[in-house]
């Protein structure tokens, strides 16, 4: 049985393969990326148990590479616990105890109990260990013919990283996922203005193939389809603004939940997070004048219009 045999496994040149993500890469599962060379090397560990055991059973995973430290890309990590474990540069030392990385991405205690306890008792995710090895921006891995650059990517989280093969001219763009959402940033470290800068880095190589975490590879419309989300900060901005009318506090934009609409089934969690995007556009919209604050309450600024 090879590689290609499985079916989760989309080839996307003689030696780089996508890992279709269990549930179709929804979170919590992502799609990976596999490397077939003198090391197997697998980019991301949430595709899902069976999938990962399936690889290994065929060609046994030499290398693991974290892009970042979302859960949904660490997920099953320690099945591949006495593998080669290479992390970003910027990655910090809570992602070793759960506690730690919860309080992280939550930016609260309260918020990061909510999330350690989803984080070990809902995903069974295990705190990683120390790595055998580091590797920041422009770092280019070398497997083979594979030449795998490192393209730090911080507005989604900062240790978030894509990868672009210089052979075969194909872009990794992990969680820039092209998803109908839009993009995500709801860690306290999600920076908005910094993420769009981010996508106008990837936009300008010379992808022939793009592949996410959460979507399948396109070869067409590459550039329409990154202005398309890019287009989707200020959907989420202008969702924000028009919250605004009338006056709200945060915590009641929150209870709206315009962005989740509580489809999350643990609503504790979608509030630390939504309250973190809606909080991220407040800040923008204040700053920018479009929205005034008063005693807590937002409101529209009728002296300026909404582009």
């Amino acid at each position: 049985m090879n590689l290609s045999d499985l079916e989760h496994i989309i080839p996307l040149s003689d030696t780089l393969y996508m890992v279709q993500g269990s549930n179709r890469a929804r979170f919590p599962y992502c799609n990976g990326f596999l490397i077939d060379g003198p090391d197997t090397v697998l980019i991301d560990a949430g595709a899902g148990e069976r999938v990962i055991r399936d690889i290994d059973r065929i060609t046994r995973i030499d290398v693991l590479i974290v892009s970042h430290s979302h859960p949904d890309h660490i997920l099953r990590w320690d099945r591949l616990e006495d593998r080669r474990l290479i992390l970003p540069k910027e990655t910090p030392e809570s992602v070793h105890d759960l506690a730690e990385l919860g309080r992280r991405f939550a930016g609260s205690p309260e918020g990061g109990r909510v999330w350690t306890r989803f984080a070990r008792n809902g995903l069974k995710i295990k705190a990683l260990r120390e790595p055998d090895e580091r590797f920041a921006d422009s770092r280019v891995f070398r497997f083979g013919d594979v030449r795998l650059r490192a393209v730090h990517s911080p507005g989604h989280v900062k240790d978030h990283y894509c990868f672009f093969e210089e052979t075969s001219n194909i872009l990794l763009t992990t969680d820039v996922d092209f998803s109908s959402f839009g993009p995500w940033y709801g860690n306290p470290e999600g920076d908005i203005e910094r993420f769009m800068a981010d996508i106008e880095r990837l936009r300008r190589l010379p992808a022939s193939i793009v592949c996410s975490s959460h979507k399948p590879p396109f070869r067409e419309s590459i550039d329409a389809r990154f202005q398309k989300f890019l287009n989707a900060f200020e959907r989420q901005r202008r969702i924000v603004f028009d919250l605004c009318d009338p006056p709200k506090t945060s915590g009641e934009m929150i209870s709206a939940s315009p962005f989740y609409q509580n489809r999350l089934h643990n609503l504790d969690l979608q509030h630390v997070f939504e309250g973190n995007m809606i909080r991220k556009n407040l800040d923008l919209l204040v700053r920018d004048g479009l929205v005034g604050e008063d005693n807590g309450r937002y409101f529209q600024n009728e002296s300026y219009r909404f582009s």
